[in-house]
């Protein structure tokens, strides 16, 4: 029997890895980091097979030559190793990928893409680097478009997270499956919509963006000083919110917001919440536990980490 053990969310950064010794908050930012540790020993705890680890793109391993919504690995997955991250071939549990692909696609409700290939960037790199680390797991990699509009709408994503937990639930070949869902919460990238860029560094972006498959590194050293210059965005009263709503398990509840009422609110990078909305729908939208909420301007981000744990429930 297949059974979902645990579920987490977590923010990332890749400034941790390249800028951490420039941390001005640097208090905040060990809190973060703890809670990370502690999400890793509560996966631990839980002894997952596999981890399903829900992601956003940044055009590393996805460009604008071909941007699916949805896109799960399901043969070999490459991380792309950007700013510290890992490097090289990802370890995946192909029998259940294919399964949640077959399983979506032959049920009428979701056709999503799929990668015999995936290069993932740090979306899913980060979490398997500290909450996956010495663990002996797989995973079955899920990335969703957050970046580049249109984006899947946050209803299409809590309504695909609940058919992934159908699929993985009837699986036949017996798994612990834990859920990770990267990214958020509120922060705003200096990152165009690429359909009107403005000023010599969007269209930069856009460039970068359409063009960067076969050699994305060459812009990346522009592409951290746009990053490195820009002012933090960040809405803890939002976040507060949000957080809240996991914890009575009404995460659901996000779907009230439109994709541009919540980059209104709370910046583009808020986009990637729909991460954490797959995450509990996944685990049924039971109750979630806040491990960490700490304002880190210096990584534009409100950086938070909140496990959900059916045991407890």
């Amino acid at each position: 029997m297949t059974e979902i053990v645990l579920g987490v969310g977590a923010s990332h950064s890749t400034l941790m890895n390249t800028h951490w010794e420039e941390t001005v908050h640097k208090d905040r930012a060990e809190r973060f980091r703890d809670a990370l540790y502690a999400a890793r020993d509560e996966i631990a705890k839980a002894r997952p097979d596999t981890v399903i680890v829900v992601g956003s793109n940044h055009f590393r391993g996805f460009w604008l030559d071909l941007i699916p919504s949805f896109t799960i690995g399901v043969g070999e997955c490459l991380a792309s190793g950007e700013s510290g991250t890992p490097k090289g071939p990802q370890p995946v549990d192909v029998p259940l990928a294919q399964h949640i692909a077959d399983a979506l696609v032959e049920g009428g409700r979701f056709d999503v893409a799929f990668s015999a290939r995936l290069q993932i960037d740090h979306g899913q790199s980060h979490a398997i680097q500290y909450l996956l680390d010495g663990l002996d797991v797989e995973i079955v990699p899920l990335v969703v478009n957050v970046f580049a509009h249109p984006l899947p709408t946050l209803e299409r994503c809590e309504r695909l997270g609940r058919a992934i937990r159908e699929a993985v639930l009837a699986f036949p070949g017996g798994r612990r499956v834990a859920v990770i869902g990267s990214g958020g919460l509120s922060h705003r990238l200096p990152w165009p919509d690429w359909r009107d860029p403005h000023g010599d560094d969007e269209e930069f972006m856009v460039g970068a963006w359409l063009n960067g498959r076969d050699n994305w590194q060459d812009y990346d050293a522009r592409r951290r000083q746009i990053i490195r210059a820009a002012e933090a965005a960040i809405n803890p009263e939002f976040d507060e919110e949000f957080l809240g709503l996991l914890e009575r398990g009404e995460a659901a509840g996000l779907t009230a917001h439109t994709t541009q009422s919540l980059e209104e609110i709370a910046g583009n990078g808020a986009q990637e919440l729909r991460t954490w909305l797959l995450m509990a729908a996944l685990l049924d939208h039971v109750p979630g536990r806040r491990l960490s909420y700490e304002v880190i301007p210096e990584w534009l981000t409100g950086m938070a980490v909140a496990v959900l744990d059916p045991a407890t429930s």
